[in-house]
């Protein structure tokens, strides 16, 4: 028999104990997997090349709040800035108001929407349809699949903010990484219908003309409209997303915490069941010790064993929390947010279940190995 098959039969000789520990492990595991997806997402992930040149510009107080159009021209005329549109979000209802027919809705300028945002791909020829088309509207290729979207085909969105009924046609189908999975339209829909809106804007994107200049245009931004009764407040693209993670208050503190709690747990379940199967190994022990195997291959031996164990679980925790992650990934609700889980998060994840089992079986192994044959041979246990 080879050592490596002597230390799988007794991580499994006793059944019932060791797939408890393998499924506790996974379990934690899966959790911490994916909240390290969670904390990538929201505080690591810098997007694409192009989104480190954005700007967003929005009413200082609160986004519920509008700014007015002619600020476009304003900073347009801003050094640095390269091109600015328009963004305004849509409250509306397609088809019901069941979560799966929820996706995000914008009202833009189609002649300037994707000079800002470059890393949004559609073919020239849908991109002019779009800008032809005053009921023209474009959809991420994944809503198109999820909806069967084609192009020329009707969408009828019932606003609830904006008392107006859209009747929407697809011009064009774009692909982009991460994915928004929303829909855009001309924004002079809108402003044709409600005249309330006219002349009113949610939110600006700005496109910068190199990353340098993101935070000396932002600086100028917000001084040219200080005095202004309608004041700005302009940021980076990722920090004006993480502001809604803000809201939620220290997100990075509580998923910190949540990840610390689950490998003491972990740890904590993992190293009483080692313990436990050690203690009850004592003579065990006294008879490999007879049979030649030194302190160290006895030590080796257990600390192999729940290391199998540990990585077993890991393995099976860390496959399960990408699924999961997926799963989350494609909820309406993380639109602004997409969840992906790198390779090196599952790794990681991996390696930690490896070290958990490395501590938790280092004390009562080291103890185990340490037993002196004859009072090995005597323990009654």
């Amino acid at each position: 028999m080879t050592l490596t098959r002597f230390v799988t039969k007794n991580a499994f000789r006793n059944k019932r104990r060791s797939t408890l520990t393998i499924l506790s492990i996974a379990f934690s595991l899966l959790l911490l997997t994916f909240m390290m997806t969670l904390w990538h997402a929201f505080s690591l992930e810098d997007g694409s090349a192009e989104s480190a040149e954005r700007l967003v510009v929005r009413h200082r107080v609160s986004l519920t709040f509008t700014l007015p159009s002619y600020y476009r021209e304003k900073i347009r005329a801003v050094p640095g800035v390269v091109a600015i549109v328009p963004s305004s979000w849509f409250q509306g209802v397609y088809k019901d108001q069941k979560p799966e027919n929820f996706f995000p809705r914008f009202a833009t300028d189609p002649d300037e929407f994707f000079t800002v945002f470059r890393d949004i791909k559609i073919p020239d020829d849908q991109l002019k349809a779009w800008q032809r088309d005053r009921q023209g509207a474009v959809v991420s290729d994944s809503l198109a699949t999820k909806y069967g979207f084609k192009i020329g085909d009707k969408i009828t969105i019932v606003g609830d903010i904006y008392p107006v009924t859209l009747e929407l046609y697809i011009r064009g189908i774009y692909h982009a990484d991460p994915d928004p999975k929303s829909l855009y339209f001309n924004s002079k829909y809108v402003e044709e219908a409600v005249s309330w809106f006219k002349g009113q804007a949610g939110t600006f994107d700005i496109l910068a003309d190199n990353p340098s200049d993101v935070g000396k245009i932002a600086a100028t931004v917000d001084d040219m409209f200080h005095n202004s009764p309608q004041q700005t407040k302009t940021e980076s693209e990722k920090a004006f997303g993480l502001e809604f993670v803000a809201m939620m208050g220290n997100v990075k503190m509580f998923i910190l915490s949540i990840c610390g709690a689950v490998l003491f747990a972990t740890l904590l379940v993992s190293a009483n069941t080692i313990a436990m199967s050690i203690r009850e190994r004592t003579r065990e022990v006294a008879v490999l010790k007879t049979l030649g195997f030194t302190r160290g291959g006895v030590l080796a031996l257990f600390v192999s064993e729940a290391v199998a164990l540990s990585l077993i679980g890991g393995l099976i925790g860390a496959t399960l929390g990408r699924l999961m992650v997926l799963g989350f990934a494609h909820a309406p609700q993380m639109t602004f947010f997409p969840l992906k889980m790198t390779p090196q998060i599952w790794i990681f994840a991996l390696l930690i279940s490896g070290i958990v089992g490395l501590l938790s079986a280092a004390i009562p192994s080291y103890h185990a190995s340490q037993i002196n044959i004859v009072d090995g041979l005597r323990h009654i246990g």
